[in-house]
């Protein structure tokens, strides 16, 4: 799993789930072959579709030298029917379910 760095939380991410696709952002260098080949491996299911998009680095400024962060990929994968991540299904949900109740908490007061 060398490749692969974290699964994203947003709000399409969450919504791609019931599309059975899953949202990671991997490292800039890795190719989609590696990334299909990692994702089977690792979870153990079989990889239909891949789509990625790279996002720049955020702006740094050093003194008189402006700098940026390091650039990052992401992957958008489709599974086939009848596979999912499970752990990372329920993780996001819960994540989401946590997101509306500090909403909730937060209008109340």
């Amino acid at each position: 799993m060398d490749g692969i760095q974290y699964a994203v939380v947003t709000q399409k991410s969450i919504r791609l789930l019931n599309k059975n696709q899953y949202t990671l952002n991997v490292e800039s260098g890795s190719t989609r072959t590696e990334i299909k080949h990692w994702a089977e491996l690792f979870f153990g299911v079989k990889v239909m579709a891949m789509n990625s998009h790279r996002l720049p680095g955020k702006g740094r400024r050093m003194r008189p030298i402006m700098g940026h962060r390091m650039h990052y990929r992401r992957m958008i994968i489709t599974l086939q029917p009848g596979y999912s991540i499970p752990s990372l299904r329920d993780l996001l949900k819960r994540d989401l379910l946590k997101r509306d109740l500090l909403k909730i908490s937060k209008k109340r007061t």
